[in-house]
């Protein structure tokens, strides 16, 4: 099908998610997550393998728990992402990604599975993106307690892993 997907209205998201779309440089959404994709995945190869578990400040995170995290918000964001786009008008209730860390067991995995599954979860949100139509790429519903389309949550989806992928650089290597 392959659909451009154009960059959201600000009435259609949080201002506060603004912060992360104006991040994205593309103004079609599938070009801006097959970029980013690109970028990570270089990124993940570069980094020393004695830095994975290495955190700037005692209390944040580790580089691997950066990556889980990033896939935490991509996962969650598609599912919101896919409802809104079958015209689902269910509220989706918010989440505390700082919960999900300690839970998700990083540290006791390779670098190697964290690539592949980033590879994996990314390629399945291009399809999804690709997939579905502008009109259903516009459609709304309620995350959070607020209104956001669709697409909106793509571009999210991308801007924040950009991100991520400057504070890895900047506090990290």
């Amino acid at each position: 099908m392959n659909n451009h997907i154009t960059r959201p209205e600000e009435d259609e998201y949080a201002s506060f998610y603004h912060t992360y779309i104006s991040k994205v440089k593309a103004d079609d959404l599938v070009e801006a997550l097959t970029e980013g994709r690109d970028k990570v995945f270089e990124l993940m190869k570069s980094i020393p393998e004695d830095k994975y578990d290495y955190s700037y400040q005692e209390g944040k995170w580790t580089i691997k728990e950066v990556f889980v995290h990033h896939m935490d918000v991509e996962r969650i964001f598609t599912y919101r992402a896919l409802r809104f786009s079958r015209n689902d008008q269910t509220a989706v209730p918010g989440f505390d990604e700082d919960q999900y860390i300690p839970e998700s067991n990083t540290a006791a995995r390779s670098m190697q599975s964290i690539i592949d599954e980033y590879l994996a979860l990314r390629q399945s949100t291009i399809e999804f993106f690709r997939n579905i139509t502008e009109e259903m790429s516009h459609r709304t519903g309620i995350a959070n307690g607020r209104e956001i389309s669709a697409r909106a949550l793509g571009f999210i989806i991308t801007g924040h892993e950009l991100h991520h992928i400057n504070v890895i650089r900047e506090r990290y290597l």
